[in-house]
């Protein structure tokens, strides 16, 4: 193998590969990057055999071939030779990589392309298009509410399915952590009818929002029940889905609740994160005090530290006063998008429900904490 490459490009299809490859494991493979030069263009591939991605680049390739190296240790090497940089990529005799661009020269070792694994294969029958922003605006706003807790394996990523409500059917994707739930949904792709309900892991989320970062393309998704694929821009992203059943979320969204507060989301937002300072509680506990035409912050700490701020608000029910989690109040006013919030509340102990007035197709829930 023998090609030349901009480091400009090589520099970004090596920081989604070394991004999937795992720095820890018992498979000394899986800490390569596989690059396969044909006529025109470079391929590199990574996996850490749950997720696989594939990206094309353009380059000049005077001899066609392939290999694999430490994909962080290329990337390294790459991110620090200067802008503008040619990179030349060639097999060495001894088996080893050499990296060459301008009066620098790195040798790396390899290990046989024949022995990286390949692609699982089967049907993807479900295979539907999606813009870029549209699948951008589903996995932002709800990535932050997905479940660290290893335990509860099924809610640590998003849930995707087609969904029926109000006389249409959506896309919507779904994340909950057992305290805060985030539904966000879109108009139903052409060919999306039929696809199963899936629970896409945290990692590929995370994966496929920095591929689609900055795009306006569409994106073909492609599912079975136990596989999601997308593909886009010479990039291909093939994935297992997490293998387990998501809870049934429309339980735990309120139908009854009947107090409205309207707010103006950035300057609560600010307000709980002023009042929460003095709170030395992991939760960050902030008591919220309601009344006609104003709302009242409070927070304290164990070391009689306090803090209270008042604003006006759009209230005009029966006073309440309702607990939070600072953070996690704080975390769904960040994905409001319109000036306004609005919170609909029941009473101290229920669910709450919060909206945008500019989308809605978004909907987030917060349980209230004691405080």
């Amino acid at each position: 193998m023998k090609l030349r490459i901009e480091r400009a490009a090589l520099l970004k299809s090596l920081q989604h590969m070394q991004s999937v490859v795992e720095r820890r494991n018992t498979i000394p493979i899986l800490s390569n990057v596989l690059l396969d030069a044909t006529p025109g263009r470079l391929a590199l591939t990574a996996t850490d055999l749950d997720l696989w991605m594939v990206e094309h680049v353009t380059a000049v390739v005077d001899q066609p071939g392939g290999t694999t190296v430490p994909a962080q240790t290329l990337y390294d090497i790459v991110r620090k030779l200067p802008d503008g940089a040619e990179v030349e990529l060639a097999t060495e005799t001894d088996g080893r990589l050499l990296v060459r661009a301008g009066r620098s020269r790195f040798h790396l070792p390899s290990l046989d392309r024949e022995d990286f694994p390949l692609m699982p294969e089967g049907e993807l029958p479900h295979k539907f298009s999606l813009s870029a922003s549209d699948l951008r605006r589903l996995i932002e706003k709800t990535r932050f509410a997905i479940s660290t807790e290893e335990t509860r394996y099924y809610l640590t990523g998003i849930y995707f399915h087609a969904a029926k409500g109000d006389g249409a059917t959506t896309l919507r994707a779904v994340a909950t952590d057992g305290h805060r739930l985030a539904r966000i949904e879109t108009a139903l792709p052409k060919g999306a009818a039929q696809i199963p309900g899936v629970i896409v892991p945290r990692k590929v989320v995370t994966e496929m929002h920095r591929l689609i970062e900055g795009k306006d393309e569409e994106i073909v998704l492609s599912l079975s029940e136990s596989k999601i694929r997308a593909e886009f821009d010479g990039a291909v992203l093939t994935s297992k889905l997490i293998d387990g059943t998501f809870p049934d979320y429309q339980r735990v969204i309120p139908s009854g609740n009947d107090k409205v507060l309207e707010v103006d989301a950035k300057a609560f937002a600010s307000a709980i994160d002023r009042v929460s300072t003095v709170s030395t509680e992991k939760s960050r506990a902030v008591k919220v005090a309601l009344a006609k035409g104003k709302a009242v912050l409070s927070a304290s700490s164990a070391e009689n530290a306090s803090a209270t701020e008042e604003l006006a608000v759009g209230y005009e029910s029966s006073d309440l006063e309702i607990g939070f989690n600072a953070r996690y109040l704080i975390e769904i006013l960040g994905e409001i998008d319109g000036e306004s919030a609005e919170f609909v509340f029941a009473d101290a102990v229920s669910p709450t429900i919060v909206r945008d007035a500019t989308d809605p197709g978004a909907l987030y829930v917060l349980m209230p904490m004691r405080v």
